[in-house]
């Protein structure tokens, strides 16, 4: 990772979620900052932000969805579509790929995968979430 940091400006990113340290907003590298912007729009449920109402996919709720394979496919493209305008200028929505699903052994759980690539540096990323 030291490597591909080295590569970019030092510039901050405000940290989400925000808090206060001695000096000021606690801040995060840019790999941490694309990563939270990740869970922002995975948890921040669509309605949520006033300003912005269509934000947000609302993973917990998907939770609650029936276990079926259409319904994962609509949650995927919708999940797609948050990630790829709120990444904007970040990653290359190309390289988005986003897999939603729940195990066979625990049908209780939403299981999400998503995998990008950082346009600065063709650096790719994979985080994996379980939410239930």
């Amino acid at each position: 990772m030291a490597q591909y940091e080295s590569t970019l400006p030092r510039v901050g990113y405000m940290a989400f979620p925000f808090r206060m340290t001695e000096t000021g907003a606690a801040q995060v590298a840019r790999f941490d900052h694309i990563r939270q912007q990740v869970e922002q729009v995975l948890f921040t449920s669509p309605g949520e932000r006033v300003f912005r109402p269509e934000y947000g996919f609302g993973a917990r709720q998907h939770v609650f969805e029936g276990n079926a394979v259409g319904l994962w496919e609509l949650a995927q493209n919708r999940l797609y579509g948050a990630l790829a305008e709120a990444l904007a200028g970040e990653v290359d929505p190309k390289t988005i790929r986003v897999e939603v699903g729940a195990p066979p052994d625990k049908p209780e759980v939403l299981m999400v995968e998503i995998t990008y690539t950082i346009a600065a540096l063709t650096r790719t990323e994979t985080h994996r979430f379980e939410v239930s």
